[in-house]
């Protein structure tokens, strides 16, 4: 809950009203992390700086609509993952949003209950996305360090098998060497008494 109320979220709506109502739900809400703007141009340079685990966007909006805001975070987003929670008043807009990229909906007017509950669940799988993201680029890693591992390995035993056939040793009772030649004596360190 701790890293769900200190996720980041930015508010896009060109209703101040709307805006003022999400912030105030939110600040009640516990959460920590909110940032706002009524200017849709303004979201793809605030994600690319921010990285927002949730954007609530509005979709009716002059100059740039919600449509096209999302359309501009799909070639912004590094992660492949659009945190989109659509606005809108218009039923016709929600499986269009969605078919969009956004992954879920708010209708207004806001029922506030509803709000909170989507925004809270949004950000879990957010987060849960997340850390799967993290710990695939950790296991991703932990293979590539093992395979460089088990091809020195098989390395070092390739140029020993290579040089096997050149040993001759022979051994008393007690394990010591008594006769032993081949070219890699001196890289084995093995020194015999004769």
């Amino acid at each position: 809950t701790t890293d769900i109320l200190g996720a980041s979220i930015l508010i896009v709506d060109d209703q101040n009203a709307n805006v003022q109502l999400l912030e105030q739900l939110l600040s009640e809400a516990s959460y920590t992390n909110i940032t706002s703007t009524m200017n849709p141009l303004e979201v793809c340079g605030l994600h690319r700086k921010n990285c927002y685990d949730l954007i609530m966007l509005d979709l009716q909006m002059p100059k740039m609509d919600g449509f096209q805001v999302m359309e501009a975070l799909k070639t912004n987003d590094a992660d492949g993952y659009l945190p989109v929670i659509v606005l809108t008043a218009q039923p016709g807009h929600k499986l269009q949003a969605l078919q969009a990229g956004a992954k879920d909906f708010i209708s207004k007017p806001f029922d506030l209950i509803e709000v909170k509950t989507r925004i809270f669940n949004m950000l879990e799988v957010r987060l849960l996305y997340r850390k799967l993201e993290n710990y695939n680029k950790l296991l991703e890693e932990t293979v590539q360090e093992r395979t460089a591992e088990l091809r020195e390995s098989e390395a070092r035993y390739r140029s020993l098998t290579e040089l096997a056939s050149d040993w001759y040793w022979e051994q008393d009772e007690s394990g010591h060497f008594t006769k032993v030649s081949g070219p890699v004596l001196e890289m084995l360190g093995i020194r015999v008494d004769n």
